[in-house]
């Protein structure tokens, strides 16, 4: 039941305590490195439902994203300002997956579950990523989470095996219209 009231603060935070405090926070958070371990999720609800559970082997990191598009030297050989490609470039993947990605290059023995966004402003994006220790013996006994110990599941982030990954790739997507994207956009090209 308390779930049910966390998860509705967030989606309205204006009308809940939870707008002056995430103020209060990001002006903390501005001053962490980009990468940062924390004790528990901020938003315990959504960290449930992704999968999340307060036992050994689970590990919550926050991480900071610079918003907006790619940011792209304007050349110095001539050419016409149509054909210079510095403006409106964006990246291939969501600053979500790039977040996941991060965190995963920062603890290397570990393996990201999911992830979820968790604040931003003008300049910065934070999402808090759920990870998972494969070789603990808690994570190995938990039938729930154990899956991920298997060696397919290695490195599953940079393979865009996790739901920003798969959402990236176009996965998510379902009848007309979706015909050219499995098994990938890459492989259905001749199509």
């Amino acid at each position: 039941m308390a779930y049910k009231y966390i998860a509705e603060a967030w989606t309205k935070p204006e009308e809940s305590f939870v707008d002056e405090l995430m103020r209060q926070r990001l002006i903390e958070w501005r001053k962490q490195p980009t990468v940062t371990r924390i004790e528990k999720p901020t938003r315990l609800d959504r960290a449930r439902k992704l999968g999340y559970k307060a036992k050994q082997g689970f590990i919550v990191v926050r991480v900071r994203v610079r918003r907006g598009g790619l940011r792209k030297r304007r050349p110095r050989a001539g050419r016409r300002p149509k054909r210079m490609g510095v403006k409106k470039y964006k990246p291939a993947k969501s600053l979500r997956l790039i977040a996941e990605e991060r965190a995963a290059r920062k603890f290397p023995n570990l393996e990201v579950l999911n992830s979820y966004w968790v604040g931003e402003d003008g300049r910065s994006k934070w999402f808090e990523v759920i990870m998972v220790d494969p070789s603990h013996p808690v994570i190995k006994t938990d039938k729930d989470v154990n899956w991920i110990c298997q060696k397919q599941h290695k490195g599953r982030v940079f393979r865009g095996l996790t739901s920003a990954g798969k959402k990236v790739r176009g996965l998510r997507r379902k009848g007309r219209g979706a015909e050219k994207v499995r098994p990938s956009r890459k492989a259905a090209r001749g199509k």
